[in-house]
């Protein structure tokens, strides 16, 4: 939620004929890069020393190819039905920064709306039931529903058992879950020494050859931090009980602090994605259950403002979708876990879009996956509460041929999720902070994807009145057409074929 920046920092923005802003780079990357089209105009270049530190800057200025996209898709586009938290339920309305998980035993999707913990469920046409089961003293975790800084949630699919963690300074107030929020058990936290902001945790299978679990529970667990200097990760061998020290990832050196959520690979890798490595945007990657780490970069990516994202197939392939420094959607993937990265295209491109925040990207069979993320047709700097004017929706990208070709769709066409500006700046924002910093993407065991987000537009706003800058607890839902899982494409593609939710 907040934004920690703490090495020197210059940001930029470029200026048009009026004065205005046409392009801005504002992040905590080093180089910050923006991307201007190749056409006869002036422009004014402003460098602001957010945070100078005694340091100086040089610029430089390149004409760069603009890569051509392969052809759209062209699979049948899915469809979404989308629900939101009832009134009723605390935090229903406080939603900025969201996680969800499913227990693809029971079905039931655990949703994570700042210190809030809800249980969705749903019928057999698609109806959603949202129950409060947060974790609390009554329950067994007394130290949960208290206070947070960042709050994360993360359901392990292979287990069933769902954490949620509140960030509370160098340490996490963490407890997990495995009957869906009935009851709780209490936990260390996090790692020994962890970093103070922009927490993460996720899991899966231990390497092979490598020290393992310690108890009857067969997966690490990670718990993934940013620090003053660094950015750590620290591992759990006894189900997310205890931790072992926090080891680096990389330094600021290597990266800018702030990161993605960690996820890890059927075989045991561990991939935490940056949005600011140098000049591209990258995956910190461990093959050894978190001992030592290496940063590999997508030299095709330029730094954006929101996190990166990452999502693992069954057969290891890695698919990093990501803000580009020019605002579009981008997404591309790699075999050999990061070192190389093929079909790097703009999936935003057919219907449009200009501008994205908050990239959220997950894989079920090899060669399938979805990309969603938060967008608009407008272009210009998003981030320029005064000026800028556009309407975002949730979309959703979506491959079924490895990452050579992509289908995306507005999965709220009739809805706004916001107008104007949206910011990710930290405590330098405004009342367009309402979003905060990420949203998350997940799929059930029949592969239906099910994208989680916080609606900032309600109410008379999603009927064409003023923007209320909300945070209402969404859950968007594939309720038509192929899933991640090949398997169950027909049991899914022909229903609900009126569902809310776009082509």
């Amino acid at each position: 939620m907040s934004s920690g920046r703490t090495a020197a920092d210059f940001d930029l923005y470029v200026l048009g004929a009026d004065g205005r802003e046409v392009a801005a780079s504002a992040s905590s990357s080093d180089p910050e890069t923006v991307l201007l089209p190749a056409v006869t105009a002036s422009y004014t270049v402003r460098v602001v020393p957010y945070a100078p530190l005694g340091d100086s800057f040089s610029g430089t200025a390149s004409l760069v190819a603009d890569p051509a996209d392969p052809p759209p898709s062209t699979a049948i586009p899915p469809m979404y039905a989308n629900s939101s938290a009832p009134d009723s339920l605390k935090d229903a309305h406080n939603a900025g920064e969201p996680s969800i998980g499913v227990d693809r035993a029971t079905g039931a999707a655990m949703f994570q709306s700042y210190t809030s913990t809800f249980k969705v469920t749903y019928d057999a046409a698609g109806a959603a039931t949202w129950q409060d089961k947060s974790a609390n003293a009554g329950n067994g975790c007394p130290q949960g529903s208290v206070t947070s800084l960042d709050p994360i949630l993360f359901t392990d699919p292979a287990t069933h058992r769902t954490f949620e963690s509140q960030l509370a300074g160098k340490t996490a107030l963490t407890c997990y879950t495995d009957d869906d929020g009935e009851t709780w058990t209490p936990t260390s936290g996090s790692g020994i020494n962890s970093g103070v902001d922009h927490q993460t945790i996720g899991g899966g299978p231990f390497t092979t050859g490598e020290p393992g679990s310690v108890t009857s529970y067969p997966n690490a667990v990670y718990y993934c931090s940013q620090d003053i200097a660094d950015a750590s990760c620290a591992v759990s061998r006894d189900g997310g009980l205890t931790y072992g020290p926090a080891v680096p990832m990389y330094s600021l050196l290597d990266c800018g602090g702030l990161h993605g959520h960690v996820k890890v690979a059927p075989d045991g890798t561990v991939y935490v994605p940056n949005k600011g490595c140098g000049g591209n945007q990258a995956v910190a990657v461990s093959e050894d259950n978190g001992l030592t780490w290496t940063v590999r970069k997508n030299l095709s990516s330029t730094p954006g403002d929101s996190d990166p994202s990452v999502g693992i197939g069954a057969g290891g392939t890695v698919y990093m979708g990501y803000q580009n420094s020019d605002g579009t959607a981008r997404i591309a993937v790699s075999h050999d876990k990061g070192k190389t990265w093929l079909y790097d295209q703009n999936v935003g491109a057919s219907l449009g879009i200009k501008n994205i925040a908050f990239p959220a990207v997950t894989a079920g069979d090899d060669n399938r996956a979805a990309f969603a993320f938060l967008g608009t047709t407008t272009g210009g700097n998003y981030q320029d509460t005064a000026n800028f004017k556009g309407v975002w929706h949730l979309y959703v990208a979506t491959t079924y041929d490895g990452g050579q070709s992509w289908v995306t769709v507005d999965a709220t066409p009739t809805d706004p999720v916001q107008k104007g500006s949206i910011c990710t700046g930290g405590t330098t924002c405004g009342q367009d902070r309402n979003l905060l910093d990420f949203i998350d993407v997940t799929l059930d065991a029949q592969g239906r994807v099910l994208a989680a987000y916080a609606d900032g537009c309600t109410g008379t706003c999603a009927t064409g009145g003023a923007q209320n800058y909300d945070a209402l607890a969404s859950i968007a839902r594939q309720s038509y057409g192929d899933t991640l899982y090949g398997a169950y494409d027909a049991l899914v593609a022909g229903k609900h074929k009126k569902s809310k939710g776009g082509r």
